[in-house]
């Protein structure tokens, strides 16, 4: 694979993102990431799955140079429900699948995190939903998922705001499970990768599918209406001011268009 590698530790796989230098989710990560599920579900050796982040970062979002190409609402949308459907993919695995989050989870990064059964961050990581900066919106169920670990104010602070919360508040809000010092976090991971990687693989499958069921169907309509919302927002003046400031690194002038 091109973006991702892969090593085996006892019963536990890890997963890095290599796509410097933000590991952005561009269409072929979430490919790559989507094909190696496929081959980890059917290995009977791994029980633990870890997904960190080569470099600087875990991933500081979906990438916005593939943005200029989407030039309608169908594209738009069709962007964001593949995003989904690997991010849903995640969250009903019957292996649990840890988040290792160092640097920042922002955007797209953290959507895929908080797909993952269990987040453990680094103390001064960064995470966040900063889509309305650019003037569009979250796009692969953050605006689903990020009030059910944090609750709809604080949900609807950071998305709002467009500002990160770091490891040790994400702990607070509930968002991640613990945080370390970042020079601890590798460590920290694996060692509970090793406490569930010792447990009947048939009950840590059955504990998982329990999990699923406390998402409604209410979960389900608003993915489907976030993916028609971001189609629509996407192609506001406002959305293509800010992609064109960030991609020329300066502040956008949003018109209301």
């Amino acid at each position: 694979m091109e973006f991702l590698k892969q090593e085996v530790v006892n019963k536990t796989a890890v997963v890095t993102i290599n796509r410097p230098p933000a590991n952005a989710l561009a269409g072929a990560v979430i490919t790559e990431l989507d094909q190696i599920l496929h081959d980890l579900e059917t290995n009977n050796d791994i029980r633990v799955i870890v997904l960190k982040g080569e470099g600087r970062f875990f991933s500081a979002g979906a990438d916005i140079k593939e943005f200029t190409s989407i030039d309608s609402g169908e594209k738009a949308i069709e962007l964001a429900t593949n995003g989904q459907k690997l991010m849903d993919r995640i969250e009903n695995f019957p292996k649990p699948i840890i988040a290792s989050i160092h640097g920042a989870a922002l955007g797209g990064g953290l959507e895929l995190a908080m797909s993952c059964h269990i987040r453990i961050v680094s103390e001064n990581a960064k995470l966040g939903l900063p889509e309305l900066s650019l003037g569009i919106i979250p796009g692969f169920a953050g605006t689903q998922r990020l009030p059910k670990y944090v609750g709809t104010a604080k949900a609807a602070e950071m998305m709002l705001t467009a500002e990160p919360i770091s490891g040790v508040d994400a702990v607070k809000f509930g968002l991640a499970n613990v945080a370390v010092p970042e020079e601890d976090l590798y460590e920290e991971t694996m060692k509970l990768a090793k406490k569930i990687e010792t447990k009947s693989p048939a009950s840590i499958k059955a504990v998982l599918n329990l999990l699923t069921y406390a998402k409604t169907e209410q979960f389900s309509q608003g993915v489907e209406a976030e993916a028609k919302a971001f189609g629509e927002v996407f192609l506001t003046e406002d959305a293509k001011e800010g992609v064109s400031a960030f991609l020329e690194k300066r502040q956008p002038n949003f018109t209301g268009n």
